[in-house]
């Protein structure tokens, strides 16, 4: 699901699985997009492991939630699903993703939450970002330095160290989720449908979640982010 080819991005968001980067800053995405950046998400797995659906669904599912953001780039690494490991075979994969699309900032999930996955991702990233920079590291193609790490929140709130208003695009993140059928409602196969932590109200949740990070400062709908050391601003 490449959409673009050596092409700079502005963001770059690693997700252990299709519909984590929609779950955590769907409406981020869609800000930046609207704003004219160019946002690439690279899942690390085809979520093979999930308990309803299949890769062939879930990959449908990620194209339809791809047009919905505006998105300039998905890929999909192919890493094995409860497998993930901070390994050079698999971190190198995210180093070639990070010099092929030259991202000014990249996001992972956020190193605490109920997934094994995410956490797992989250480390990855950081291994990738940092070797990405290092010119002697895979020297068959050219380092590139990112200028900020940004974790995101998946399953689990907590306080953050930004947020972003994200009132006008909640309604597409909202409609992205959904594009995620498999995941949050049955299909019409009920033999085959099993509850799960993202079945019954995950997507109110969501909602609630984003209306509760926004009321510290009065938006109706926010995310939330954490960065490990300072956030540099060009200005306030």
């Amino acid at each position: 699901m490449n959409l673009i080819t050596h092409e700079q991005l502005d963001m770059l968001v690693f997700a252990a699985h299709p519909d984590d980067a929609e779950i955590g800053m769907g409406g981020t995405i869609a800000k930046h997009i609207k704003a004219g950046l160019k946002v690439g998400i690279v899942d690390l797995t085809y979520a093979e492991m999930s308990s309803n659906g299949n890769v062939e669904t879930r990959q449908r599912e990620a194209a339809e939630a791809t047009e919905v953001l505006g998105l300039s780039v998905r890929d999909n690494l192919g890493l094995p699903d409860r497998r993930l490991s901070v390994i050079a075979q698999q971190t190198d994969l995210m180093v070639a993703a990070i010099r092929k699309y030259r991202p000014r900032l990249v996001f992972a999930p956020y190193f605490l939450d109920r997934h094994p996955d995410h956490i797992t991702c989250s480390r990855m990233a950081e291994e990738a970002v940092f070797n990405a920079k290092l010119r002697r590291y895979m020297p068959e193609s050219p380092s590139w330095t990112v200028e900020q790490l940004i974790f995101y929140f998946i399953n689990d709130a907590h306080a953050p160290q930004l947020i972003i208003d994200i009132s006008d695009e909640h309604e597409i993140k909202m409609n992205a989720l959904k594009a995620y059928r498999s995941q949050f409602m049955p299909d019409g196969n009920e033999s085959d449908w099993v509850e799960t932590p993202l079945t019954g109200a995950y997507l109110h949740n969501i909602e609630a979640r984003d209306r509760l990070l926004g009321q510290a400062k009065k938006y109706k709908y926010a995310e939330g982010f954490i960065a490990k050391g300072p956030v540099a601003l060009n200005r306030f």
